[in-house]
């Protein structure tokens, strides 16, 4: 996985085999000395003059270790509590084994919100775990105790949309982490039938070309359309050492059960399902029909 960074004795723990890549609390604090320089604006607008839209930090936020952001359904309301989006494996209470399904479970988690530029501007408090799972899908969906309409108003901040749409194989993408403040740009180079991690399987997830190089703390960030500036995915791991379906190392299993490596690519979780799991006011009800996250056993 893109996993949170815990420093360089975790690291030490994490090659040796005897610690979870990714399994730590909120209040564990990353490597300072691997922080990156951030993207800037103005060098999106100077990598492609066809976009319609270059990718920034607005909307987008910094867990404590991980990336996410603020989204919005096609039919979400601006009255609506608004809702943050980020990886399973970056729950507070640790990542979720395979088969489990987190619904409405309490949550007082807090995120940086990050104007355009980058720079943090509020902090926004979570007042659930709305839905969180590791199976199928690698998602969780924290609801706040404020609304879009209030973000806006107090902060100038849109919330991103997710698109209701499967993406498509050669759309260009930006691959924005609120953690590193830093835009990572390339296109959707595929999809893979089931990707496997550990104890972990997803289905149908986006394979990025090798420009998207993402690493840890960048788990969770959204992965945005280029031309629509909507969110198609969420980031979530790659494989690190060209190992074999093992922890860090996803392996590709085709329809036949083929299994390919690819060492130092990366992968993301479509996210255009979530939109067919979310009513009025926008709850999750994973009865709603065309819904197929997983439920809880």
């Amino acid at each position: 996985m893109n996993k949170p960074l815990v420093g360089a004795l975790a690291a030490l723990f994490l090659a040796a085999g005897t610690a979870p890549a990714g399994a730590l609390t909120a209040t564990e604090e990353p490597a300072q000395t691997a922080r990156q320089a951030p993207s800037t604006s103005a060098a999106k607008l100077a990598k492609d003059p066809k976009n319609a839209r270059a990718a920034d930090f607005a909307g987008t936020v910094a867990l404590s270790n991980c990336s996410g952001s603020v989204v919005r359904m096609p039919d979400s309301q601006d009255q609506d509590p608004a809702l943050v989006l980020s990886n399973g494996h970056c729950l507070e209470s640790g990542m979720p084994g395979a088969g489990d399904v987190v619904v409405d479970e309490p949550s007082s988690r807090t995120f940086d919100l990050l104007n355009a530029e980058g720079g943090e501007i509020a902090s926004l408090k979570a007042t659930k775990i709305a839905y969180a799972t590791m199976t199928d899908t690698d998602i969780s969906l924290y609801e706040l105790g404020t609304t879009y309409a209030d973000i806006e108003s107090e902060h100038g901040i849109k919330a991103l949309e997710l698109s209701a749409d499967h993406p498509e194989q050669g759309k260009a993408i930006d691959v924005v982490s609120g953690y590193w403040k830093r835009i990572y740009s390339c296109e959707i180079d595929g999809f893979v039938h089931e990707l496997r991690e550990a104890d972990w399987t997803w289905k149908d997830s986006v394979r990025y070309t090798p420009a998207c190089d993402t690493i840890g703390g960048t788990s969770g960030s959204p992965v945005v359309d280029s031309a629509s500036g909507k969110v198609v995915a969420v980031n979530n791991t790659g494989n690190e050492s060209g190992g074999e379906c093992t922890m860090n190392n996803p392996c590709e299993v085709d329809e036949n059960g083929k299994v390919t490596v690819r060492e130092g690519i990366n992968y993301a979780q479509q996210t255009y399902g979530i939109t067919k799991c979310i009513g009025t006011g926008n709850k999750v009800d994973l009865g709603l029909p065309g819904c197929e996250l997983p439920k809880p056993q």
